[in-house]
């Protein structure tokens, strides 16, 4: 059966575009059509940019005519709604920032601009990237194209879904505790965290600032080599990004996995809250690459247990800092009725955010506060230093380690709203990567009895991207999970 141009890859459009047998404006026309089809069921985007996308296809075809086209032009990408885009609305969600339009672009987005791809919209998240459903969202929630009565996952919610619903050919989102890697194994595509530092975090609207980090949401693991490839390398402008060079992510595009060390944590399997579907899942992938020449290792990493703990200290402390600014003051939204200064920046904040937001705000303020500090934040940051000394001691023996992305296929919405400590249990797997910095990916690696995805995370020492992408690889090429595709019509 012959795919449709909205179910393509990028890299399958780009030869298509190469041989001039399709244009870029008839790719982007196509995605906007099956936008128009299932956008009012799933919700995926906050603000599309139709008028915007046509122009730069139109301009994109030109270039090929002229004989000069990279591997992203012309194809139709979606965008978190936190990175600043140029005179594109971009509100992370919020009310605070509903009419806020950014007057630069984030690095990111002038790289894929470099590369003439298409910007299609912007797409929904939870508020500031706070939540694992994408409900928390003040635009309303997405739904999973797998069932719209489930949540696509958080924070990055939007992009997961509208991969997954072949309403964009790819997207970016952020990943803060696994905002990136929980919503891909929700929707069933490929999800990576790179190395905090790997991607410039400049024009990204922070959250938990040294947490925060860009990566791709695709179709498939060569699509991530391939935007791996263009958002990442140093920028000037941002001073966590590590100056250090990108290798060819392509290369890495290995079908075996020979001489792979994989190493299987203990603390991830058999533990309480996960689902025995998920773990059997993760366990038949593992048997897989085993097949293809990895070795497995049992290995430990002993302060896992703590990792949620500390991270709800440590991001909403960061948070309470980064959101300070919102005020009504300089930009955003202001309560209208005229007050004083105290009663404006009070009332504001108060109806600008919502619920969750306040919750970490207040969270934050109070880890951070005088008699609070050393007990609160000051133990969370050792915490930290801890679980990134039980990484460095387990890639002694290992060269991946390899884990169930979520505890549990993706839940039904509303189960968990309104039970925060359950919500946050939803990336327990995910958190322990951000705290050390290291990146990881998720890619599907089985279904449900309900037919609902799993997503397997593969986890690499710093800077080693490569390495994950040839373990997602093997496997991807080894088995059909990620042509699997949900039902929606």
């Amino acid at each position: 059966m012959t795919k449709a141009l909205s179910q393509m890859t990028i890299h399958e459009l780009h030869e298509l575009l190469k041989k001039r047998a399709v244009s870029s404006r008839e790719i982007t026309q196509a995605v906007y059509q099956r936008i128009d089809a299932v956008e009012p069921r799933v919700h995926a985007y906050i603000t599309l940019t139709r008028e915007t996308a046509l122009k730069q296809a139109a301009a994109a075809d030109e270039k090929t005519k002229q004989g000069t086209i990279q591997p992203l032009t012309g194809i139709p990408l979606a965008i978190k709604d936190l990175l600043c885009t140029a005179g594109i609305r971009t509100t992370c969600g919020s009310k605070i920032l509903e009419q806020f339009i950014p007057p630069y672009n984030a690095t990111v987005i002038s790289r894929l601009k470099e590369q003439r791809a298409v910007l299609v919209g912007k797409t929904n998240m939870d508020e500031f990237a706070m939540g694992s459903s994408t409900e928390t969202s003040y635009f309303g929630p997405t739904a999973n194209p797998w069932d719209l009565e489930r949540v696509p996952g958080g924070s990055s919610g939007g992009s997961a879904a509208a991969v997954a619903a072949d309403e964009c050919i790819a997207a970016l989102g952020t990943d803060t505790g696994g905002s990136i890697r929980q919503p891909a194994a929700c929707c069933g595509i490929v999800g990576m965290k790179p190395t905090y530092g790997r991607v410039s975090r400049f024009g990204l609207i922070a959250f938990a600032s040294s947490l925060d980090q860009i990566g791709p949401m695709t179709k498939d693991v060569t699509d991530t080599a391939l935007l791996m490839n263009y958002i990442s390398g140093h920028d000037p402008r941002d001073s966590t990004a590590v100056n250090r060079e990108v290798p060819d992510y392509t290369r890495a595009l290995i079908p075996d996995a020979k001489g792979l060390r994989l190493g299987v944590p203990r603390e991830y399997f058999g533990a309480s809250g996960i689902d025995p579907e998920v773990e059997k899942a993760v366990w038949e992938a593992l048997r897989i690459l085993e097949r293809q020449g990895a070795t497995l290792t049992e290995i430990t990493l002993p302060h896992t247990e703590y990792a949620v703990a500390a991270y709800y200290l440590i991001a909403p402390a960061e948070a309470s800092s980064n959101l300070a600014r919102y005020d009504g003051v300089k930009y955003g939204y202001r309560h209208p009725k005229e007050t004083d200064l105290r009663d404006m920046y009070e009332i504001t904040r108060a109806e600008g955010f919502g619920a969750e937001v306040k919750r970490r705000i207040m969270l934050g303020t109070y880890a951070l506060s005088a008699g609070y500090y050393d007990a609160y934040y000051r133990k969370a940051s050792q915490v930290r230093t801890l679980i990134r000394q039980d990484f460095e001691e387990a890639f002694k023996a290992c060269d991946l380690i390899v884990t169930p992305t979520a505890p549990t296929p993706p839940f039904r919405q509303g189960e968990k709203l309104n039970n925060p400590l359950q919500m946050y249990l939803s990336d327990i797997f995910t958190i322990p990567a951000n705290l050390a910095g290291l990146p990881g990916i998720s890619i599907p690696c089985g279904l449900s009895s309900r037919g609902l995805p799993i997503g397997l995370q593969i986890i690499g020492n710093l800077f080693e991207e490569e390495k994950i992408i040839h373990g997602a690889y093997c496997l991807e090429q080894n088995s059909d999970w990620h042509l699997t595709k949900p039902s929606l019509a």
